[in-house]
């Protein structure tokens, strides 16, 4: 035993000085790297579709902040009341006046996922009155924007040529739960897609962030449409991965000017979003899944095991291994750490965040075997199903 934890240990210490040396500067947690806007910069039409389900809560204050922008050019915005039995349609009515296009939505079809379907209907009751935008700006309606948000957007999109610009909103995060695994889960989905990497045209990774994106129209219209992700859970990277096999490129990057206001209460909302999509994440393999979680083992909790076995059994080559990985992990994650405002210690609880976000996935896998997969306020939609 002893043998075996000494070993996964030096394995997992070796892994994390690899990914930290070897894999695109995931643990970067630079923020707000938008281009500033220039004078001289045009600024073309821009149409903000915001699909929206249940979300009178917040609906009032996140539009707001759309509608107010500063941008030189034209903003126009749609909000989607996709189906909602709360105020939503009535909060963006009371807000917006006539500065917003509310369009109730048609009941979804089958083999369409559920916000991919108000995204495709806020962008055809755009058409249909006429828009004919150079970018549409897709946000979430929980999402609240810095004035100059898309000002930065387009700057970026026209400053670096890209055709889809998107940005990691930050999180809310002021419960115990949200403290624990919020900062964890931007860190997981660096990991995942280093921005450096999609970044890179020379790269073929493709990554999003659905909370707000930027795309260009004609990119929009290359691809077929939000019909081309209609059945997809993971939209935002779907979307990128269309967007890059259309020959477009990508911009990704964090942000703290943009900030979801939904708190998540307690554990539970925070296990249903994740377990939504994690194995449409590991493409419903079984394998993927055992692959997976061998790995989350030997990564997160090895460490941890190997440094108290060693220091219980005065063992010290056991305990320098288990010291040395998670020493590694802990450093790499407190940029992030740092970027959500928690203090330093709380690099240390990456390996217990790194368990449950393992048990969120093997859930997600259950749920999906159950035909209860991507599971969201109310409706199920598993692909293929």
């Amino acid at each position: 035993m002893l043998t075996f934890t000494r070993n996964a240990a030096w394995l997992a210490a070796v892994a994390w000085i690899g990914l930290v040396v070897a894999r695109g500067r995931f643990w970067d947690a630079r923020s707000d790297c938008l281009a500033p806007p220039l004078e001289s910069d045009a600024a073309p039409d821009v149409h903000a579709v915001i699909p929206a389900r249940n979300e009178g809560d917040v609906i009032a204050r996140t539009v707001s902040s759309v509608v107010a922008q500063r941008y030189a050019g034209r903003l126009a915005v749609t909000v989607v009341d996709d189906r909602s039995d709360d105020d939503t349609a009535s909060e963006v009515e009371r807000v917006a006046g006539g500065r917003v296009q509310l369009h109730r939505a048609q009941p979804r079809p089958q083999g369409w996922s559920g916000k991919v379907w108000a995204m495709s209907e806020g962008v055809a009751a755009a058409r249909a009155a006429g828009a004919t935008p150079a970018y549409w700006w897709f946000t979430d309606a929980d999402v609240e924007h810095a004035e100059d948000t898309l000002a930065r957007l387009v700057a970026t999109a026209r400053r670096e040529r890209r055709d889809l610009v998107s940005l990691m909103v930050e999180l809310h995060c002021g419960t115990a739960w949200e403290r624990l695994l919020i900062p964890a889960f931007v860190f997981f989905f660096r990991l995942l897609y280093p921005f450096a990497w999609v970044n890179d045209p020379r790269r073929k990774l493709a990554g999003a962030a659905g909370g707000c994106v930027l795309l260009d129209d004609t990119l929009l219209e290359r691809v077929g449409g939000i019909a081309c992700i209609k059945g997809e859970l993971i939209d935002d990277c779907s979307l990128a991965a269309a967007v890059q096999h259309a020959g477009g490129t990508l911009w990704l990057g964090l942000t703290s000017r943009s900030r979801s206001v939904r708190p998540y209460v307690g554990l539970t909302p925070i296990w249903s979003m994740v377990a939504r999509t994690a194995y449409t994440q590991l493409r419903y393999s079984p394998l993927l899944l055992a692959g997976t979680v061998a790995g989350m083992l030997v990564l997160y909790v090895a460490p941890v095991a190997a440094l108290g076995l060693g220091l219980a059994r005065r063992r010290p080559g056991l305990a320098l291994a288990g010291a040395l990985a998670w020493g590694t992990m802990s450093a790499a994650y407190a940029p992030t750490v740092r970027l959500y405002r928690q203090p330093l210690w709380r690099a240390l609880t990456l390996p217990l965040a790194g368990v449950l976000y393992t048990l969120m996935t093997v859930d997600s896998a259950r749920r999906h075997a159950g035909g209860r997969g991507g599971a969201w306020k109310g409706r199920t939609f598993t692909p293929g199903g």
